[in-house]
């Protein structure tokens, strides 16, 4: 009697024992899928705005006859908040052709962040784009990445008296930069006042 009781309890606690280890697999091979699915499945990188409160353009006569031109826009706390505290209006003289420059700085920051440095530095990931209403110019992009064009640098041909407007786009292209304005989102959006003299 003694036997078939200890030989019952020894059954009973096998079969125990095979249940908690079967369970422990369980567990076990489910962490283990858990933490395969961490390691494999990339998690998404934040691709964090550029902040531009200031966008500057340099103009030199390509002939060297005409006194250069300096055109600003700054709005020194960035997007929202305060309005901007420069605007200018670019002044071109007619039938001239311009090497322009642009200069962007993010001045909520001191000393003062070249932002155009990071756009070089990314010129793979960033296109320019200018869109030219009633104002008699014809601008074109003059630097490339190796495989699109950037617009950080550029020649503005520039017609008859008028005046229109001149709009300057910054698009952020990482990975999607086909040569167009279409992709990406936008770091700087400024309409500057033209007048052609």
């Amino acid at each position: 009697m003694k036997t078939k009781t200890n030989m019952k309890t020894k059954t009973k606690t096998n079969m125990r024992a095979i249940s908690f280890l079967g369970l422990a697999c369980i567990v076990a091979l489910s962490s283990c899928k858990k933490d395969d699915d961490l390691v494999t499945v990339p998690q998404p990188i934040a691709n964090e705005a550029e902040v531009i409160t200031t966008v500057t353009l340099q103009f030199t006569d390509a002939a060297g006859v005409q006194p250069s031109v300096t055109a600003t826009f700054r709005d020194p706390d960035g997007d929202g908040g305060l309005n901007y505290d420069v605007f200018d209006t670019i002044r071109l003289q007619n039938n001239t052709i311009y090497n322009a420059s642009i200069l962007l700085l993010n001045e909520t920051v001191s000393p003062a962040d070249t932002i155009s440095n990071e756009v070089l530095a990314e010129d793979d990931e960033h296109f320019f784009c200018f869109t030219p209403s009633f104002a008699n110019v014809s601008i074109i992009r003059t630097d490339t990445d190796g495989t699109y064009e950037v617009g950080l640098q550029s020649q503005w041909t520039v017609g008859n008296v008028g005046n229109g407007t001149t709009q300057i786009v910054l698009k952020h292209q990482p990975g999607i930069k086909d040569g167009t304005c279409a992709p990406g989102e936008t770091d700087i959006d400024v309409t500057f006042v033209t007048e052609i003299q």
